[in-house]
């Protein structure tokens, strides 16, 4: 196993979560000024190579969840971590260097880091113009479909429908996604179903 582009400048790697009955998937996001992964899952030793030979500058995470391997990666790659204030308490609890802030409208990757919460309060996604990517904002499961986690993991359901009503009017042609299998096409709307079906 190795890193796989998912589209163009993007590369992902999964890691099957048993519990779960999927993949958690982490991904990096290349770019000319420093690559920067995004939620680092588990990595066998081809991915952890891959990932050093092609460089990391930066770790985000989307939400306090998704430290999964950031640490190990940190340690071996000598980025920082960034993280919305809101969740790096937690974070930071569990072991992991938080180096940086981060706040909705800022750009890493040419992606801008737009307000996601609900889940937890600190939860981010990122946006390009034409993929959205989403940590535990929802998931993709079953496969060309989203879902969102069990309510009992979810901070404020009002809250994430809400931001997800606003994720929606955004022209996705591909929604990554933390955990299940990312949307490749029409992703916007995979995203508006979703959202079609939240109480009125």
């Amino acid at each position: 196993m190795s890193l796989r582009e998912v589209v163009p400048g993007v590369f992902t790697w999964p890691w099957f979560s048993e519990r779960h009955g999927y993949d958690f998937n982490g991904y990096l996001l290349c770019h000319a000024e420093g690559n920067v992964a995004v939620d680092p899952v588990e990595m066998p030793d081809a991915v952890l190579a891959a990932l050093l030979e092609k460089g990391v500058k930066r770790i985000v995470l989307t939400n306090r969840n998704h430290f999964r391997a950031a640490q190990a990666l940190r340690d071996r790659s000598g980025a920082g971590i960034a993280i919305h204030p809101a969740d790096a308490g937690f974070v930071a609890k569990n072991g992991v260097t938080v180096d940086a802030p981060l706040a909705y409208g800022d750009v890493v990757a040419d992606f801008q880091i737009l307000d996601a919460h609900g889940k937890s309060p600190g939860e981010i996604a990122l946006w390009n113009g034409r993929t959205l990517l989403l940590g535990d904002a929802c998931v993709g499961s079953p496969p060309g479909a989203l879902k969102l986690l069990s309510p009992k993991v979810i901070d404020d359901l009002p809250a994430l429908q809400a931001s997800l009503r606003r994720l929606a009017t955004l022209p996705a042609q591909v929604v990554l996604v933390g955990d299940g299998v990312p949307i490749l096409q029409d992703g916007a709307e995979a995203l508006r179903t979703l959202v079609r079906s939240f109480p009125a």
